[in-house]
């Protein structure tokens, strides 16, 4: 291999890890609204994705007023802070909810009702962020 080859496949590289921040990125974003995706996940992607990619995307995302600070507490301390963790969990509990009253086959209730449990499980046993 050449330093050319592996130029161009340094730079194929970093339009992969782009792509997949920008994606992580919007899912998040989308996270923020949709009771089913989760936001903080997909935002630790984004910054692992851009730490290789993009610094100025990189250093966007965490002085991004929302996003930052939940990135920033994971990072530090593991940490998802209380207002997550009820916004998270109530999400959860509505989605569900919904599922419910919609009436879906009890196998796809079954199957919703253990990922929401485990994943209401994994946030409330997540530590908060120290008070400052």
């Amino acid at each position: 291999m050449n330093l050319k080859t592996i130029g161009r496949h340094l730079r194929e590289a970093r339009v992969l890890w782009f792509s997949l921040g920008v994606l992580s990125v919007a899912l998040g974003a989308l996270g923020v609204v949709l009771p089913l995706l989760p936001t903080t996940p997909f935002l630790l992607v984004a910054a692992f994705a851009f730490s290789r990619s993009s610094q100025r995307w990189h250093d966007w995302l965490h002085r991004h007023r929302v996003f930052g600070p939940i990135i920033d507490e994971w990072n530090r301390h593991g940490a998802i802070n209380r207002k997550t963790k009820i916004i998270g969990v109530g999400s959860m509990i509505a989605a569900f909810s919904l599922s419910l009253a919609l009436k879906l086959n009890p196998m796809v209730l079954a199957i919703q009702g253990i990922a929401l449990t485990c994943s209401a499980i994994f946030v409330l046993t997540r530590p908060s962020p120290p008070e400052l």
